[in-house]
């Protein structure tokens, strides 16, 4: 795990997402951390662009969150649904101390509001009963898992809690009522691009309560995020990198070769098994009309 925490001060928290999202059905966007601990090979995260140089090394914590979100939220007219998860795990390991992600939650449901969270981490389900209550407007908790062997994740994403936990967690979630969902992606090529693979996580996933399930069958790479992968991938996997380098180049956008074959069996499974392969945002409320008094006029001065 990364050696050091250090708190921040952010100057914003929500960030306005592009309408309308195709992905996630999301209205703001909200990253609580910058880093992450799961420690991911192919994290995105890890790309110059971001500007997190310390990504595996160091968690910064930005400590005002709370208060930036509670000032926020009391000037949104309209309730769109929040997502967290997307440039680090609201659930790492360091949450458990920290409790920021938790007590985002509580503010969230103070004013209504709806939420979608991506994680890998079966530590969601301390604040089940929080999203329980969130749920009456909406509430989301999609699960990234790219593999359906423990043993390969263990390799994949060193510092996450194992498929088999997340399922559990996937299971609790939606037996408290939460809405839960799946994400395959990314589907790493010559590793995890097998029908095997996605079809037991798509069977596994179904058993557990999921009602949705999104597929990318490749991975994104670029500079640092590219050299630090293909560093990875010669620990584990010997020749790969080179592999990688012959199929994909310099591209950004690396589709597993079967991805056509892989996307054509995933849509009939997930039409048998009752999974939606779309999110569909949940229903945004006007906003609230002040009244002129306080109590009825009845018509008597």
């Amino acid at each position: 795990m990364p050696g050091r925490v250090r708190d921040i001060r952010a100057k914003t928290i929500l960030n306005r997402v592009r309408q309308p999202d195709p992905w996630y059905g999301l209205s703001y966007s909200m990253n609580l951390y910058r880093g992450c601990q799961h420690r991911c090979i192919y994290c995105d995260s890890r790309s110059n662009c971001y500007g997190i140089d310390a990504f595996d090394t160091e968690i910064l914590v930005k400590s005002n969150a709370v208060e930036l979100l509670r000032d926020e939220l009391s000037t949104k007219r309209i309730r769109g649904t929040i997502g967290t998860g997307s440039m680090n795990d609201p659930y790492m390991p360091l949450e458990t101390q920290v409790r920021l992600t938790g007590r985002a939650l509580e503010v969230i449901r103070e004013f209504r509001f709806p939420v979608h969270i991506l994680t890998k981490s079966s530590l969601v389900t301390r604040d089940r009963e929080l999203l329980r209550d969130i749920s009456e407007t909406g509430a989301r908790v999609s699960f990234t898992i790219t593999a359906a062997d423990d043993e390969l994740a263990s390799v994949i994403e060193p510092g996450a809690p194992s498929p088999t936990a997340r399922f559990s967690a996937m299971a609790e979630l939606a037996q408290a009522g939460v809405t839960t969902g799946v994400m395959i992606m990314p589907v790493l090529p010559f590793i995890e691009d097998t029908w095997e693979n996605i079809e037991t996580i798509l069977r596994r996933a179904a058993e557990s309560g999921a009602g949705t399930a999104l597929p990318w069958f490749g991975v994104t790479l670029r500079d640092r995020q590219r050299e630090y992968f293909y560093r990875r991938l010669d620990e584990h996997f010997e020749g790969l990198s080179g592999r990688y380098s012959r199929a994909f180049g310099d591209n950004y956008f690396c589709e597993s070769p079967g991805a056509g074959d892989l996307s054509e069996k995933f849509s009939h499974l997930c039409n048998e098994l009752g999974l939606s392969t779309r999110i569909e945002p949940f229903e945004k409320q006007p906003p609230e009309q002040m009244q002129l008094f306080d109590t009825e006029w009845n018509g008597k001065e």
